[in-house]
């Protein structure tokens, strides 16, 4: 199957117009332009994306340090570590979701380019099947990278072998849901994650409130005068400030994570039904099966 791309002439107007350059993941994918391991379809490297998000919370933090004296400072710097670990948690799955958008718009151009020769004519068959898969070649350096075209790639092998219209569908439904389970699990980092954050939240709720009962009942052993009194509750202002402060910053944080992950899961999902209907389109409804000719 390497040798395939050479025996396709691009200049076939046949199949596909000819591209200025063959689309390529290789090329487009994030991750592989910055050297490191990528996942296949839409999947994520979390542990590169982790990284990436070490060095976005650092500077981040060191932004918010060189603020003014401020609430939106105070709330970030002085309320403890959970704040800290909320917003690299937030900043990670940001991390993910926005690789994930980049490798789902990489993956949509396969769906622009037809494999199949617009003539109505064509029909699919065990022997004009080598000239889709020589079509495919010629429109992706690495097609197998491409959702569509894998199953394309595997569909049409399978026709080969097989010779039947029913299996080649049921191959290409079986390999859809497998895409699917796939699709599952590349979210399920961003889950964890953003079950995390609300957690942390409310275990800043549980130190504030702790810090400032302490703090109240300190008060109470060591001042006796009114005014000390009043002077002291500051320190238990602060373990309020930190019990509250860090839910809403914990909630506000998996709001907005919740709501992105909704859109990047839903526009993968129609994706997979765009596939779905490509495969079906191109492949299953031009196939023709050809039957030996019984014996007189």
């Amino acid at each position: 199957m390497e040798s395939m791309p050479q025996q396709f002439n691009r200049s076939d107007q046949s199949v596909s117009p000819a591209l200025p350059r063959p689309l390529s993941v290789l090329r487009a994918d994030p991750e592989r332009l910055l050297g490191v391991r990528a996942g296949s379809g839409t999947a994520v490297n979390s542990g590169f994306a982790g990284l990436v998000a070490i060095v976005l919370t650092t500077f981040f933090f060191y932004g918010v340090y060189l603020f003014p004296e401020g609430p939106f400072r105070s709330m970030l710097l002085e309320r403890g570590p959970t704040q800290y670990i909320a917003v690299f948690l937030g900043l990670w799955c940001a991390v993910i979701l926005v690789f994930k958008k980049r490798k789902l718009s990489i993956q949509r151009r396969a769906l622009r380019h037809a494999v199949i020769p617009e003539n109505h004519e064509f029909v699919l068959t065990t022997t004009s099947a080598d000239q889709v898969i020589r079509a495919i070649y010629a429109i992706a350096d690495d097609p197998q990278r491409f959702l569509v075209y894998n199953r394309i790639l595997i569909a049409l092998t399978s026709l080969k072998n097989l010779g039947r219209a029913s299996d080649v569908d049921d191959i290409l439904r079986s390999i859809g849901e497998r895409d699917e389970s796939t699709h599952q699990t590349s979210f399920a980092t961003l889950g964890g994650f953003l079950w995390a954050i609300p957690v942390l939240g409310f275990i800043g709720t549980v130190l504030g409130l702790a810090s400032a009962i302490g703090n109240f009942s300190s008060l109470l052993d060591n001042q006796t005068d009114v005014s000390g009194i009043v002077g002291s509750l500051k320190e238990v202002t602060g373990g309020l400030s930190t019990a509250f402060e860090t839910t809403l910053l914990a909630l506000v944080i998996a709001l907005v994570l919740q709501l992105w992950i909704t859109s990047q899961k839903k526009a993968e999902e129609v994706f997979l039904d765009d596939c779905q209907d490509y495969g079906l389109r191109q492949i299953v409804s031009r196939i023709k099966v050809q039957r030996e000719q019984e014996p007189n």
